[in-house]
């Protein structure tokens, strides 16, 4: 007897597939509903949220000139460092202002996560550390 085995997935180089991507995935969930509960604490208009809520994705116009310096501009606003740090600044300097606008960030990136858009790899847009976004042809 052992463990059941689970279903095979196709190995791509730098993807985490499995209970592991599962497991990530559904951690981003948990941090996009802490993000919002946050934003809603915070007391401000939802109208500001759903607003600029996809904002981070203008990141993405750097496709228009190339996969690497597509992949750059999407994985630097797409990552939990900068508006992190940004949150630290704001909470040391006793700026709480932005702290909305974090929230809204943060929440955009760990949705993003959680639906398997992953920080991208330079060779396609599609190729993400959660895994090939879109159907795998055969």
């Amino acid at each position: 007897m052992g463990l059941p085995k689970m279903k095979a997935e196709p190995s791509i180089a730098g993807v985490v597939t499995g209970a592991v991507r599962v497991w990530l995935r559904t951690e981003s969930l948990a941090a996009f509903v802490l993000s919002a509960l946050l934003y809603a604490r915070l007391g401000q208009k939802w109208w500001i949220f759903a607003a600029l809520f996809l904002a981070p994705d203008l990141s993405m116009l750097g496709y228009l000139f190339n996969p690497k310096i597509g992949a750059a501009c999407y994985n630097v606003v797409h990552s939990y460092f900068a508006p992190l740090a940004l949150a630290a600044a704001a909470l040391t300097t006793d700026h709480p202002a932005v702290l909305p606008f974090i929230c809204i960030w943060t929440a955009h990136i760990a949705l993003d996560r959680a639906l398997g858009y992953g920080q991208k790899y330079p060779d396609a847009f599609r190729h993400t550390h959660l895994g090939l976004l879109g159907k795998i042809s055969a």
